[in-house]
């Protein structure tokens, strides 16, 4: 048993971190209240070889472990969770296509990805079908050698950017059950039909667009039918979103560690009563259990990363990583705020925009009720176990 970071770890945290100061922290307050995409901080990335996280080298990708995977999402997520949003959706298509892709879809595709030439996202959210993917209502008709698609996703991140978007919907709506007849394919940008309506508006989540599609009889070849065989999207995507949940709960874990530096320091430098605030025992009492659900929340995160890198099925840890960290992250940002006093709801403070960033770590990827769900499933049918 390891608590440790390994040297290579810790040196790309150090990177992570570096990035993060320069070129994050000192804009992020400005750009997401004007709403202003981080074009240059994306153009970091692409250096920094971000956008290959999930992309096995062999493709020009980083080929990163789930840990170092992690690390990402944490370290950006406490300087602008916003801008790990972008890469989010964008690793999990990759993962996708690098996982279930045919070999002539690899070649295609991850090369450009891995690079940020080309980004991605993923359309699975549909105005009628979030959490119930098996009810979505985009269908996707054969048409000699290619599929016709027609419907409408929402919440779809780097929708403007995406190229390929990889997109769920019914191949045989009549299958029963539904997800037998379920597959991914891939819209190429540019394809004719393929409209981004609206931006959607936001509590909190700035700096990435989050977008409602429309797919209107979509002509796309049956070579981007993600792994060339029908009826096999629903599985797919679902192993796809366990990597998924380990980004958002890295997420969240930035988001819980950035409240709790933000209130420690405050607590230091805050004078009442004619000494620093963080003397008194009820702000002392809200600094401990901030701390210890951050420590608790990393351990559960690199746990599950851990056990995803070893091989295994990481529905229950990922879930378990998911539903913990995102609450430690809203119960973090609120007692940060509450610290603040005043000035917590000021958008001058960082802790503002924590408060707002926080729950959507509770939804995304999964609401917290069903990683419960897919938590007491697992142990239920002895798939995992705890101690």
């Amino acid at each position: 048993m390891d608590f440790e970071l390994s040297d290579e770890q810790r040196l790309f945290r150090e990177v992570l971190r570096d990035f993060v100061d320069r070129e994050i922290r000192p804009v992020a307050q400005e750009w997401e209240e004007s709403g202003r995409y981080p074009t240059e901080i994306v153009a970091t990335m692409r250096e920094l070889g971000l956008f290959g996280l999930t992309v096995p080298e062999e493709y020009g990708g980083l080929g990163a472990d789930m840990i170092s995977f992690a690390l990402v999402f944490e370290e950006i997520a406490k300087g602008w969770m916003g801008v790990a949003g972008i890469l989010g959706s964008h690793s999990l298509s990759c993962w996708l296509i690098a996982r279930h892709g045919t070999e002539e879809q690899k070649q295609r595709y991850l090369p450009d990805l891995a690079s940020g030439r080309r980004r991605t996202g993923i359309a699975l959210t549909e105005p009628d079908a979030g959490t119930d993917l098996q009810g979505i209502a985009t269908v996707a008709v054969r048409d000699g050698d290619d599929y016709v698609i027609t419907g409408r996703k929402t919440w779809i991140t780097n929708a403007r950017h995406a190229d390929p978007l990889p997109v769920l919907c019914k191949t045989d709506p009549a299958a029963a059950p539904a997800h037998k007849g379920m597959s991914v394919l891939l819209v190429d940008a540019g394809t004719p039909g393929f409209t981004v309506e609206r931006d959607l508006p936001k509590l909190g989540y700035k700096g990435t667009e989050s977008c409602e599609v429309l797919l209107d009889a979509v002509r796309v070849p049956a070579a981007n039918l993600l792994g060339g065989v029908e009826g096999r999207g629903m599985q797919q995507v679902l192993a796809g979103l366990e990597t998924g949940r380990i980004n958002v709960a890295a997420r969240a874990l930035g988001i819980a560690q950035a409240a709790y530096d933000e209130a420690l320091r405050y607590a230091g430098e805050r004078k009442a009563f004619g000494q620093a605030i963080g003397g008194f025992q009820a702000v002392q009492l809200k600094i401990a259990e901030m701390a210890a659900q951050v420590q608790a929340a990393r351990l559960l995160v690199y746990w599950a990363a851990s056990r995803s890198d070893g091989g295994h099925r990481v529905d229950m840890e990922a879930g378990m990583a998911k539903a913990f960290a995102s609450e430690a992250a809203v119960s973090c940002a609120l007692n940060a705020m509450q610290i603040h006093g005043g000035y917590g709801y000021s958008k001058e403070f960082v802790v503002e925009r924590l408060y707002r960033d926080a729950p959507l770590m509770m939804i995304g990827e999964g609401t917290n009720d069903i990683q419960r769900i897919v938590i007491a499933r697992a142990l239920l049918a002895g798939t995992a176990s705890i101690g």
